[in-house]
């Protein structure tokens, strides 16, 4: 397999010689601080993973055949179409040099190299499986599309399959559904699948009924939600334990396979459950760019990989690289949304200072605007400030608080409309879910990057290497 030499752009591909500011990653802290840099003297190249931006909060929703990914998920050019001083790249940023100032990014076997005067990292973080990252095979987290597309498909087709089966320890196994992680996406997503079995599909089947579903809620922590409070964790316990969840918490999971888990109690006993869906909602890891980061600033990195930033979000010794969001360690901040927003916000704004000559401003300080998490239609919990409630006024606040940053319009039309279906209607508007969804993953996985970038587009393989599927290389 060939993959093209890495391309650096020469000097005149910057119009009148302005800086260059390079922003590595399309979530939240990414694009809010290419926005506001809209009205900059920079030239800012935005370096994505995906083509799109994530508005990850509601990827439960798209597992669950409540939205489309398209409604969470609006293509980064689009958005940033009208801002002329910036240009969107697709790519994964593989190695930051801070000596020489460039980000190396690589797609398809084709690696270009950017050079840069200021610099935003927030790439974000992924999935922790603590050490065991044999059980994504078995257990997808929630941290892309690909995983929610990928979840919806084992959800539906699990009762699809039980409809087909015929001995009742096969029914049982089907129709487990086993969410780890007790934290909001946890909650969220049992919640879902509860609602799902109970409601909008107890009339579709004949041979089974799908509100006879088991669904289990499991956390190695001693309460659900422990970042709300016991007061709030409590309530959601409740209200998940009426609605069918079963809430079994000092329960870690020590292996994972295709048809089940093992389950070790907070007193030594060893256990099984018998599941075949598995939904990873625990743990975060930061990409592995903040270790890189670390590493070449002398900076320290904690165990869940975010690296330690000075109070104005730069690394030591390096005053134009700024990291925002999930990647970044400071005052024990949360890996949520609005922390990487006011980074990105923050950061954008240190760089105009910078480049007008102005003193720098005062070190970062995050303004909490709140946490809030939906335990089913009509239901939420909110923590804002002194404010810590429940249920109906809660799941409003909720509804509009995410309406209020989903990107587009359009989007925000759309996703009002299939809420409408969802929560007050029986229906989910997305139950569409293929066996491509479910296995493509792995079978992306076991083929290899060689496959990837011979047949969609990449660089032409060699003379002598193997084609994997005997068609002509694209």
């Amino acid at each position: 397999m060939t993959t093209s030499p890495a391309r650096v752009p020469a000097d005149s591909a910057t119009p009148g010689g302005r800086p260059r500011v390079v922003i590595v990653g399309s979530g939240f802290g990414g694009l809010f601080a290419a926005q506001r840099l809209r009205r900059a003297d920079v030239d800012i190249t935005l370096i994505g993973k995906t083509s799109h931006h994530l508005f990850q909060p509601l990827l439960y929703q798209v597992a669950t055949g409540i939205l489309s990914e398209g409604e969470i998920a609006p293509a980064t050019r689009e958005i940033l179409r009208r801002q002329e001083n910036a240009r969107v790249v697709l790519g994964e940023v593989t190695d930051i040099d801070l000596a020489a100032r460039t980000v190396t990014s690589t797609v398809l076997g084709r690696t270009s190299v950017h050079p840069y005067d200021e610099l935003i990292v927030a790439a974000g973080a992924g999935q922790s499986y603590f050490g065991n990252d044999r059980f994504a095979e078995f257990a997808p987290g929630m941290k892309s599309i690909d995983d929610a597309l990928e979840l919806r498909g084992r959800i539906f087709g699990a009762f699809e399959l039980a409809e087909l089966a015929t001995e009742q320890a096969e029914i049982d196994r089907l129709m487990t559904f086993v969410v780890v992680g007790a934290g909001p996406t946890g909650v969220e997503m049992a919640g879902q699948i509860a609602e799902l079995a109970h409601r909008t599909l107890k009339k579709d089947f004949r041979n089974i009924d799908p509100r006879t579903a088991r669904i289990i809620l499991l956390d190695a922590a001693p309460m659900v939600l422990p970042s709300f409070g016991e007061r709030l964790g409590g309530r959601a316990r409740r209200q998940l334990n009426d609605m069918g969840v079963e809430v079994q918490l000092g329960a870690m999971v020590t292996d994972v396979d295709e048809n089940g888990l093992e389950i070790k109690d907070s007193d030594g006993e060893v256990r099984r459950i018998n599941a075949a869906t598995k939904i990873w909602a625990a743990g975060v890891q930061a990409s592995p760019l903040a270790r890189q980061l670390g590493e070449q600033s002398g900076a320290e990195v904690d165990r869940a990989g975010r690296v330690a930033v000075l109070p104005d979000l730069t690394l030591p010794g390096h005053p134009e690289v700024h990291v925002v969001g999930d990647m970044m360690s400071l005052d024990k901040l949360p890996g949520v949304a609005q922390v990487a927003i006011q980074g990105g916000r923050y950061a954008a704004d240190a760089i105009k200072r910078r480049l007008a000559g102005k003193p720098a401003a005062e070190p970062f300080h995050y303004f909490d605007k709140g946490s809030m998490a939906t335990i089913s239609r009509f239901s939420a919990v909110a923590d804002i400030g002194k404010f810590k409630f429940g249920g109906f006024i809660a799941w409003v606040l909720w509804l509009v608080v995410h309406l209020m940053y989903i990107v587009g319009f359009k989007s925000r039309v759309t996703t009002v409309f299939h809420w409408l279906i969802s929560f007050l209607g029986r229906g989910r508007s997305q139950r569409v879910a293929t066996q491509q969804q479910v296995f493509g993953r792995l079978a992306l996985e076991n083929l290899g990057p060689d496959f990837e970038a011979s047949k969609t587009g990449g660089p032409k393989a060699s003379p002598g290497d193997e084609d994997l599927t005997g068609r002509e290389s694209a």
